[in-house]
Parts: C-alpha cells; sequence; structure tokens
C-alpha cells in the first residue's frame, strides 16, 4: 500500500490562498495586510502547526496559524480572527485547489502496478469530494483525514488507524508527504517506509536515514 499525504503533495492552493488572496478576505473585515509578506508570514507562522503538544484537531489550531499569517502581513485590530476563521474555511473548498502535473499519472501507474492507494491528510477538506472532484474515486481506495479521526499527523493512531483500513501492514507501506514531521516522522514511527517530496529541491536537516528526499511523484515509481 502506498499513502499520501494530499495538501502540498498532490494538490497546491489557487489564488484565494496566496498573497492577493489573503488581502482581498482580510479586506472585507477591515483588515489591511501587504501581499507582499505572505511567504515569510507562512514561513513565520509555520512553528504552530509542528510545535503542537497534543495532535488533536482543533479548529482554533488552524485559525490562530491563519491569524499569525495575517499579524505577519502587517494586519491587525478586531478583524483579524474574523477573517482567519473565512480563510480556515475556505480551506475546506476543493475548487480552490489544483492537481500536480505528476499526480494522476504516477497514481494511476502505481495502481496499474496492483498497488493499494490512500490518503492521509490533516485537513478538514472532504476527502471524498477531493477524491470526486478530480476523478480519483476508482483510483484511491483508503481515506482518512484527522479532521474526521481526531488525531494530527504525526500521532501514531491515524496510521494504524489507515492501515487497518487497507487491511496493509506497516512493513509492506509507504508513505508520501512533504511533511518531515507529520508524514515522515509519523509513519516511521508505527514501522512504515517513508519518502520525503521536495519539490523545491532543498534538502532540511534532520532527515533520517534510509529515508529517501525526491522532487517528484513521478520518482515514488522507483521505490515502490
Amino acid at each position: 500500500t502506498v499513502f499520501f499525504d494530499v495538501d502540498f503533495t498532490l494538490i497546491y492552493p489557487g489564488p484565494t490562498f496566496q498573497g492577493p488572496g489573503y488581502a482581498s478576505a482580510c479586506r472585507r473585515f477591515g483588515v489591511e495586510v501587504d501581499p507582499q509578506r505572505f511567504d515569510a508570514a507562512v514561513k513565520a507562522s509555520s512553528f504552530i502547526l509542528d510545535d503542537v503538544e497534543e495532535p488533536l484537531y482543533q479548529d482554533d489550531l488552524f485559525i490562530h496559524y491563519t491569524a499569525s499569517i495575517i499579524e505577519h502581513m502587517g494586519g491587525r485590530g478586531a478583524g483579524v480572527i474574523d477573517a482567519a476563521r473565512s480563510i480556515y474555511l475556505e480551506w475546506a473548498v476543493i475548487h480552490h485547489f489544483e492537481l500536480y502535473d505528476d499526480a494522476v499519472r504516477v497514481l494511476q501507474a502505481l495502481l496499474e502496478r496492483g498497488l493499494h492507494l490512500g490518503l492521509i491528510s490533516n485537513s478538514h477538506r472532504s476527502l471524498a469530494a477531493f477524491l470526486e472532484h478530480f476523478a480519483l474515486t476508482d483510483v484511491v481506495s483508503t481515506t482518512i483525514s484527522s479532521h474526521e479521526h481526531g488525531y494530527l499527523k504525526p500521532h501514531p493512531s491515524i496510521f494504524v488507524e489507515a492501515l487497518a483500513r487497507a487491511g496493509a501492514t506497516a512493513e509492506t507501506s509507504l508513505m508520501v508527504g512533504d511533511s518531515l514531521t507529520a508524514d515522515v516522522g509519523g509513519a516511521l514511527a508505527v514501522g512504515m517506509r517513508a519518502l520525503l517530496l521536495r519539490r523545491s529541491g532543498d534538502h532540511p536537516p534532520g532527515v533520517p536515514a534510509g529515508v529517501p528526499v525526491i522532487r517528484s511523484l513521478h520518482e515514488v515509481l522507483q521505490h515502490v
């Protein structure tokens, strides 16, 4: 079985979740931000999701993360939380996202090899809606989201539940994702293999020995 993360592994956000989109959303709540500061704001806020003491899925965690991005873009005032909540709710709407060019071809190639495919996502987005929207219902057989399950990756229970739903063992399963902590760390902790996807080509510090770092989903085919 090959499991995939979803956001930034199979799909990427469109303009709604870039600097200008944030600026437009914030303006509706009387908050002004600088769109040019978006990328830096995301980096400055990433620790909020990476350093969760108790990895339970909570809406407020992601709203707080989004509010931090807005504040690092210069947003101030009572409208920040309302804007953050609005943006968070829109994250669940699949038409705001696009598939990476390599996603469908690789998923279909893996299926043709007789492999079972699954999704493990930390999003609150409906994975059934995701599969239907991108015509992948007959390609991916197993799905689980942290919003549904209750625990975020890298908590072991979401990986154990995914394996149980797929009827798979950890030793014969592979996790593919863009997060060193959530995807790679979580998978290794339950005995799965893992691939770290870094489309930018960077090689972050702390990658465990034996975990390949790949730049494209096409490289997954070399590791199954």
